[in-house]
């Protein structure tokens, strides 16, 4: 019996990992993935040819960033549709418009007239068919001291280079955004209980809470 059935989590499920930048998406998503032997749809964050010059000049490029994210995760939810399911997918469509998008036009760095386009595309993307809306999605939370932390040891050097106060910010944006969230169940994990890194058999205690978790969900969800 393999990890999937062990934990009665269903074949067709869809799973998101979100959080804050330097949270742990990636490692997270890897290793459920691998555990559950599940697709993944990763941030196409490496090839993204905006990403160098945002960083730069937010108020510049704020848009054409946003844009292109937003295009290139559609694409990637039509991609988990046509599968079926079976996915666990890195950052969540929602936190683009929820959290950066937002964050760029309160601060003045994107304008009122491209927010609205952007949002509009966005309210247009998620009622068409091809958008599957997540069986669950798993926050990852920690403190702001331990994720500069990481970011710092992972050493992107655009990310280096950016001020303090933007992960500061960005940090209590998360807060207030998951607090609201209402799109689909939410469990949240804090990255001082587990260490997938050092200690990678952490997932099978994590597979635990999520199948009692998506358990619990789906009886409230039936009454």
């Amino acid at each position: 019996m393999n990890l999937r059935e062990k934990y009665g989590i269903p074949s067709n499920a869809v799973i998101t990992i979100a959080g804050t930048v330097g949270v742990g998406k990636s490692t997270m998503t890897k290793a459920l993935a691998e555990a559950l032997n599940f697709r993944t749809s990763f941030e196409k964050v490496d090839t993204n040819p905006y990403l160098d010059k945002f960083y730069d000049d937010f108020e510049k490029w704020s848009f054409h960033l946003q844009i292109y994210f937003l295009a290139e995760r559609f694409k990637e939810q039509k991609r988990i549709f046509e599968y079926g399911g079976g996915f666990i997918q890195d950052r969540s469509i929602y936190e683009d418009t929820g959290i950066f998008a937002k964050m760029h036009y309160d601060k003045g760095t994107m304008s009122p007239t491209d927010y609205e386009t952007y949002t509009n595309l966005f309210d247009a993307m998620v009622m068409t068919p091809y958008f599957p809306h997540p069986d669950l999605l798993i926050y990852l939370e920690g403190s702001i001291d331990n994720i500069i932390d990481r970011i710092e040891e992972r050493g992107r050097p655009m990310e280096q280079q950016t001020d303090k106060a933007y992960w500061h910010e960005m940090h209590d944006r998360y807060d207030t955004w998951i607090d609201n969230f209402n799109s689909c169940p939410v469990l949240r994990l804090d990255i001082n209980d587990y260490d997938l890194m050092k200690d990678p058999q952490t997932i099978e205690h994590i597979l635990e809470r999520i199948a009692h978790f998506m358990e619990q969900t789906s009886h409230l969800r039936r009454r």
